[in-house]
Order: C-alpha cells, then structure tokens, then sequence
C-alpha cells in the first residue's frame, strides 16, 4: 500500500510541483509576466509541435483503431458539456452565452499542457501515442463546436453580429486552425507517418534534444499564466463548473471507454487522465474573444487546476490498482 502511495506521488508531485514553482516565481516577482510569454511562444510554436510531430511520426498503433476512444471521449464531453451548460443557466440564471461558457469550462481539457506530460510521466512513452491521438482532434473539435454554439447563443440573446453567416464563421475558424502551429505539428507527423519511414541519425538526435524541454516548459509555463488569470467573483458557479470538470467528464469518460471498447488498457488510462486533467486556457481564451464569462472561465482554470492535484492522484490510484 505504501509502495503505490508513493509511486503515485513521484508520478503527481513533479508535474504539479512544476505548475507551482512557475505560479510562485512570478508571484514572489522573482521572474517577470513577460518571462512567462516567452516561455508560452517557445512551448506553443515549437517545444509541443516538434513532440507532437515526433510522436504522431513514429506511432505504431498495432492493432489499435482509434475511432472507439474518440467517439468515446468526446461523447463524455458532450455529457459533461451539456451539464455546465443547464447548471449555469438553469441554476444561475444566466444568459444562453454563460452558458457556452460553462460548457466550453467544463469539457475543455489542458491536454497539451497537462494531459500530455502527465501521460508520459504516468505510462511513459506508450501513454504518448493515445494522448497524441486525442490531442491531434480535441483541438479542432471543440473550437469549432465552441464557436458554432456561441453564434447559437448569441442570436438567443439578441447579441449576434450582423452580416456574419455561418460560412464565414467556420471559415474564420478554419483559418485559424491552419495556422495554429499544435496542429501544423500534428498534420505534419501523420504525413510522415503515412510515409513509413524512419527519423534516425542527425535529424532524431536534433528533434529529440527540441521536445526534451517541452515537458518540464509546458507545466512552468501553465503555472505562470495562472497567476495572470486569478480568481474573482463567480466563485460558486466557477466551483460547481470545476467539480463537473474533474469528477464527472472523468468518470464518464471511464465507463463509456471501458464498457463499450475493447482497447487497450493504456488507451483507456489515457482517456481516462486526460479527462480528468483541469481546464484549459482556451476556454478563456474563448469567452475572451467572444465577450462573455471571462471572470468564469479564468476561476474555473484556477479551481480546476488547483484541484486537480487532488483529483489527479484520486483517478490514477483508481486506474493502477
């Protein structure tokens, strides 16, 4: 009993010791904000993209269709997303875009920032492979419903731009999709891995020593933007939000990836913990360009990934034992 204690501590502690080391050099103003932008452009634009190309590039997937976790996970999301969005309406009295909000909070995991290093800290390089894969479409997946649904909400409340048709909507989202470069690393990796060739010699021992930083980058990086976002007002919808988040979209995740496929235990660990992960930064990112809920989202970012310590290490002793 205490060996897993502690082989699930070495596994939780790093990854959310790293969160707080880079929260409390900003905040005992040893590093300044701006350190963390540019830690955030060198994670973004090329740290996470070369990983991802390296790991998508060099996956073997066996046997294993992806398919089945996809559909799975993300009809847990849909369960978790619909959730957020009743509670902040219904209970809250809020408007039909806190509602989309609440949706995007809830189901929006940090899976490049959390997700993805905790996979490979908690099931090594094999965890890299599922969370990848999940990755390679979470993105694009839940911009573009995300968007759709705010367009929705904002002609429920008589707040819609005019002359915008959905076209131009999914255009706009398109465009941005194309040149975010997460998703220009992944395309390029399925490229190559649709080649079948190797990545050996210079170029492996060059790209290598690039997604080495990536891990520890990523998680400093997380913790000095959370002290930008903070917490204030919307403190018990944000908690209610939060706690959707990180027991709800896991759980369901879980039975619905282990009930209804027949995959491999790891891919289902994989959905399972990147469920579980806190929010991600694009759901402020989402209110913020569209105007509504931004003190929500920022507080369930917070919660969320505070929390998550918690959380975290609950579902990974679950799923090891």
């Amino acid at each position: 009993m205490l060996d897993s204690i502690v082989a699930i501590a070495a596994i939780v502690i790093p990854v959310f010791g790293l969160i707080g080391i880079g929260f409390a050099s900003v905040k005992t103003k040893l590093l300044k904000m701006s350190v963390g932008d540019g830690l955030a452009d060198f994670v973004f634009i090329v740290a996470l993209p070369v990983l991802l190309f390296k790991t998508l590039a060099t996956a073997e997937l066996g046997d294993v269709s992806p398919w089945p976790f996809l559909i799975s996970y993300f009809a847990g999301v849909a369960v978790v997303w619909t959730a957020s969005d009743f509670t902040v309406r219904r209970i809250f009295g809020r408007d039909a875009r806190s509602g989309v909000t609440a949706g995007v909070s809830g189901g929006f995991s940090n899976i490049a920032l959390v997700g993805l290093p905790f996979s490979i800290s908690a099931f090594g390089e094999a965890g890299s492979v599922p969370a990848a894969t999940l990755l390679a479409v979470h993105l694009p997946i839940m911009m573009t419903v995300s968007t759709l649904l705010v367009q929705r909400a904002e002609r429920i409340d008589g707040t819609s731009e005019a002359g915008v048709s959905l076209g131009q909507t999914l255009l706009r989202v398109g465009g941005n999709l194309i040149r975010n470069p997460l998703i220009v690393g992944i395309l390029a990796g399925v490229a190559w891995w649709l080649t079948g060739l190797p990545i050996t010699g210079i170029p492996r021992r060059l790209i290598d020593m690039l997604t080495a930083p990536a891990v520890p980058c990523a998680l400093f990086a997380l913790g000095i933007s959370l002290a930008r976002y903070g917490i204030s007002g919307n403190i018990r919808p944000a908690l209610v939000i939060a706690g959707l988040k990180l027991v709800l979209l896991p759980a369901c995740v879980y039975l619905l990836v282990s009930n209804l496929t027949d995959l491999p235990q790891i891919w289902i660990n994989v959905a399972t913990m990147a469920a579980a992960c806190p929010t991600g930064v694009n759901a402020w990112l989402i209110a913020s360009r569209f105007g509504t809920g931004l003190a929500l989202s920022a507080n369930v970012i917070t919660m969320s990934t505070a929390m998550a310590v918690v959380s975290m290490t609950v579902w990974l002793a679950i799923l090891t034992h």
